[in-house]
């Protein structure tokens, strides 16, 4: 039965099957396994190219900073600095405003994003399974919403479509033009750079008029709907984002300034190859010293780093877990052993995991850093004393 709530709606449907037995909870171990073995082997892979990879863009980065020339003058181009690392800050220009025509909007800017959102239904699910009858149960809660949605939701894999249905398509696409020519000062910026200009803001559209007799706006939306205040499944709804204002605008201030360290190629901006096999080309927003900008690269590569590492160990733990669990089926009979098991059983991956994880880490460095990768390696036997010492010896007659 339904339960209609406003726009929202509701079902519960219970499936059974029987409870699997030992030879198939087996076999569906014997499968964990051998996926546990793959996340294993690829954990050694994601920690040993990660260290090699942190090495090397600081080495890059250290390099960089030890040759990055700054530059006199935005409005001039020197070609004493052909081929350098150059570093320079300025405010964005493009050549041409960018266009909307669908909604008679322009704006001077590096990108503009068209973004629209359909009203649609949104199943949701919720279940819990429980044993009754020496069956396995599901009970799954199905609830139906309206909602603004930026993609179609396919109506057609809902578990009940039948007065949740929604379109197959939107008549009106998003997308996002970019200016095919972006400066800072007498400087063209490389593709690599304009796509690092990507911090959006939404568009004001107040002192904009409704485009067509079928559109109206409302706030900094505009509506395709007969009514916006109470939107009907398949209306439509299109909002507006710029990234790097590139001109003065009357309602959104000055020109976007951004920090720029890149490889001088005539009057073009182009990527640096390091001595380490890196590229640098460097864009942030506003306008920052050589040493700040090399501070926050050198502060990202070191967020990146411990953010893989920590992939990295719960890709080892998880392969871990997943090759020992046939243990835990072995003794699932036995509900005290079982859950006894279990607890071993995990901190017995954490252990490991974490031994070979700083084992990894030490390799990695062995060819960089020979004594800290020493040091590392002597680290990574700690859990296991740990671990060993917590056993109680054995006691003698």
């Amino acid at each position: 039965q339904f339960s209609d709530t406003g726009s929202k709606k509701e079902h519960v449907k219970i499936t059974s099957e029987a409870k699997p037995g030992f030879l198939e909870r087996l076999s569906e171990t014997s499968g964990g396994m051998l996926i546990g073995l793959v996340t294993f082997l690829l954990s050694f892979y994601l920690l040993f190219t990660n260290e090699g990879r942190a090495l090397r863009t600081a080495k890059s980065l250290d390099e960089g900073l030890s040759l990055v020339v700054p530059l006199d003058s935005i409005h001039s181009v020197s070609q004493q600095n052909e081929g350098r690392l150059v570093h320079l800050a300025g405010a964005l220009s493009t050549s041409k405003p960018l266009f909307d025509p669908s909604y008679g909007l322009s704006i001077q800017a590096v990108k503009l994003k068209r973004n629209v959102e359909m009203y649609q239904w949104v199943e949701y699910e919720d279940s819990r399974e429980y044993e009754e009858n020496g069956e396995i149960k599901k009970e799954t809660k199905y609830s139906y919403n309206t909602e603004w949605k930026p993609e179609v939701v396919n109506s057609r894999n809902f578990d009940r479509e039948i007065g949740h249905k929604n379109p197959s398509a939107m008549a009106v696409e998003s997308f996002t033009v970019v200016s095919p020519n972006v400066q800072v000062g007498s400087f063209v910026l490389s593709k690599g750079l304009v796509d690092k200009i990507d911090d959006f803001k939404q568009l004001s559209l107040a002192h904009l008029e409704d485009p067509h007799a079928d559109v109206t706006r409302g706030g900094d939306y505009f509506y395709h709907s007969e009514n916006p205040r109470r939107p009907e499944v398949g209306d439509l709804r299109v909002s507006f984002f710029y990234a790097g204002l590139s001109g003065d605008d009357p309602h959104l201030g000055s020109a976007d300034k951004v920090t720029v360290i890149a490889r001088q190629k005539g009057d073009q901006l182009v990527p640096y190859h390091t001595k380490s096999g890196d590229v640098l080309q460097i864009l942030y927003p506003g306008d920052l010293s050589v040493e700040e900008v090399f501070q926050k690269e050198h502060e990202s590569n070191t967020m990146k780093t411990w953010a893989l590492r920590a992939a990295g160990w719960l890709a080892m733990f998880v392969g871990i877990s997943l090759m020992t669990r046939i243990v835990y089926t072995l003794v699932d009979w036995f509900p005290v052993v079982r859950d006894l098991v279990n607890i071993g059983l995990k901190a017995f991956a954490f252990c490991v995991a974490s031994s070979l994880s700083l084992l990894t880490i030490s390799v990695g460095w062995l060819f960089y850093r020979p004594l800290w990768a020493l040091l590392i390696g002597l680290l990574s036997v700690v859990p296991i004393v740990v671990a060993k010492s917590r056993i109680p010896p054995k006691k003698h007659q």
